[in-house]
């Protein structure tokens, strides 16, 4: 399914993803066996399931807590204390606002109402169409080129409102 959004730069794809698959137990199997079922590398078999799935299915947490042993409350334990983690589907693309207090005072506050108005989701939300996920940090480190904004571990400093629609547009277009 194809939906096309007509914007003031274009038109801009916007593919309506099914939600992420549900997680085969033998691909949860292969990343167990991967490092040998051992609990010391429990967080490497959940950063690898989350990176195969794009958040952590409740189901692939269950399987591994009966796969090696662990109780489960101690999965979710530390499946919530990294904020590296996510119990919720992510978007294919994930972009992220710094509010740190430089970024805020050359505009970061603009920039991120603007992603919320284009996304139409709030800081800490996917898009119905799993495409985007928004998120905000409290400094990234790259003060002074701010406000700056991460598309996909990609940086993009000086960051304005009137800049966003272009760097969705260029997101989306990435595979």
């Amino acid at each position: 399914m194809i939906d096309l959004q007509t914007e003031a730069i274009g038109v801009r794809e916007r593919r309506a993803l099914r939600p992420p698959e549900e997680p085969a137990e033998n691909r949860i199997d292969e990343i167990i066996d991967k490092y040998g079922g051992e609990r010391r590398w429990l967080i490497n078999i959940l950063f690898e399931i989350q990176s195969e799935y794009r958040y952590l299915p409740k189901m692939a947490l269950e399987h591994v807590s009966q796969r090696m042993g662990i109780p489960l409350i101690d999965i979710f334990g530390i499946a919530t204390f990294y904020k590296a983690f996510t119990l919720q589907p992510r978007g294919r693309h994930t972009v992220t606002v710094c509010l740190g207090t430089a970024c805020h005072v050359r505009g970061s506050t603009g920039v991120l109402e603007e992603l919320q108005r284009e996304l139409g989701v709030p800081p800490g939300q996917t898009t119905p169409d799993q495409e985007f996920s928004l998120e905000t940090v409290n400094c990234l480190g790259c003060c002074a080129q701010g406000p700056m904004v991460v598309v996909d571990e990609e940086y993009h400093g000086q960051m304005t409102p009137a800049r966003v629609k272009a760097l969705l547009a260029a997101a989306s277009k990435k595979v």
